[in-house]
């Protein structure tokens, strides 16, 4: 990455670029790029939000939906024992196209996990995006040496972001089409994910979706954040977390650019006094119980959704924002205990039903174990059962009872509680 670029070793993201000059004629040169995203936006996103509900949810099971984020430069040799620690089965792994020279330590980083369906995260610098041939060389030796390894490839990342290298959807798609046209020539069986527009600005998803370009991906990424707005229930231009989904998916149903494969390949929330490592301001920083309650929450409302494939945590090891703070060693935080009891408890499950009354969230899933109900509650509320049952907390812990209390912590009640 070279300047005006420079990498932010604390937040793990490139820092905001300084220099307005350069943005302001990087945008000027893309200026028909930028009319097309918003003109387009303009007529189509109505549209979608109106057709929408006719598009019915999938039959999506949690085999591979828990995803967890991986990254080569943290504590490599303990990251394997601990995702074999968590159980996880799939992982997102970056590729930072500038450290092409480390292309090997990367491959024997992913081999280690051989067993896992591996997502490959291949993050662009300016020199890549400008350079066509040099991205076209590059792409050639990452499909060669990890064809074999990964499931899915994530062409580009933030592409909605200046200082991530691209100052237009267009480039974006110029980008991209190197790894189609590569595919198609080449490297038929592997496949290629995009666009990966972070946060609710779905006005770049659909001109990445509908456009006049040769390409097409086999899956839709997105980087699906919400923490600015608190907890995932809460609304943004009155979208929660469920209609954020409802409406990704309409986009990619309704595209001829996309397979309607959905990912969620980042989400995480900012830890509260971890500065500089939070990658926001302290305003936006919460306490490490409620950074375990909304991830829990996400995770469970982006399954019930039943339009996702796949949600990955961003990340494993990350003093602002992870499982794992490496501030002073490697210090689990209660999360990571929240996130395995989630894997344990639904792992394998099938969808059986999922309603919301009173803002007391209830999702019904069937595992090898039988059924079993996950409830939570934005309020604090008592739920009352005809019989003592079993449940677990959060965090695994045992309780029996016949009235539950229920509040943000989602709870685990091993049977469906509409049969009772």
């Amino acid at each position: 990455m070279k300047k005006p670029y420079v990498w932010d070793n604390y937040s793990d993201q490139p820092a905001q670029l300084k220099d307005r000059a350069f943005k302001k004629n990087g945008r000027k040169k893309e200026l028909f790029s930028l009319i097309y995203t918003y003109l387009s936006s303009l007529f189509l996103l109505p549209v979608f939000m109106l057709l929408q509900h006719l598009v019915k949810p999938r039959s999506i099971n949690t085999k591979h939906f828990f995803g967890m984020s991986v990254n080569l430069e943290y504590f490599p040799e303990e990251s394997v024992a601990l995702v074999n620690e968590l159980e996880v089965d799939t992982l997102l792994i970056r590729l930072p196209l500038w450290e092409m020279n480390n292309l090997k330590h990367y491959v024997d980083f992913i081999q280690q996990f051989s067993d896992k369906k591996i997502i490959l995260n291949i993050m662009q610098d300016r020199e890549h995006v400008t350079d066509l041939k040099l991205l076209e060389k590059d792409l050639i030796l990452i499909f060669q040496a990890l064809q074999n390894n990964v499931a899915l490839f994530q062409v580009g990342t933030t592409i909605n972001r200046a200082k991530w290298g691209f100052f237009s959807v267009g480039e974006y798609l110029r980008f991209f089409q190197v790894a189609y046209r590569l595919k198609r020539a080449t490297f038929h069986d592997i496949k290629l994910m995009g666009p990966s527009v972070i946060d609710f600005e779905y006005h770049f998803t659909l001109h990445a979706l509908f456009n006049f370009f040769r390409l097409k991906y086999d899956a839709l990424s997105s980087l699906l954040y919400v923490d600015r707005r608190g907890a995932p229930e809460n609304r943004q231009m009155g979208f929660d977390l469920l209609k954020k989904i409802k409406l990704l998916d309409a986009l990619s149903y309704f595209s001829p650019k996309t397979k309607r494969e959905l990912y969620l390949t980042e989400t995480n929330w900012p830890i509260t006094k971890t500065a500089p490592y939070a990658p926001t301001s302290e305003h936006e920083c919460i306490s490490e119980s409620l950074y375990t309650e909304y991830m829990l929450r996400y995770y469970l409302l982006a399954f019930a959704s039943q339009r996702v494939d796949a949600v990955y945590w961003h990340q494993l090891i990350a003093p602002g924002y992870g499982l794992i703070d490496s501030r002073d060693g490697l210090k689990k935080r209660e999360a990571f205990e929240a996130f395995r009891v989630m894997l344990r408890q639904l792992k394998e499950a099938a969808f059986v039903n999922f309603s919301v009354t009173q803002e007391r969230y209830t999702l019904v899933v069937k595992n090898t174990k039988g059924h079993l109900t996950v409830v939570w509650s934005l309020h604090p509320t008592t739920l009352q059962l005809p019989q003592t049952l079993s449940y677990y907390d959060y965090l695994g812990h045992e309780h029996q009872g016949k009235s539950i209390e229920i509040t943000g912590s989602p709870i685990y009640i091993t049977k469906n509680i509409y049969d009772l």
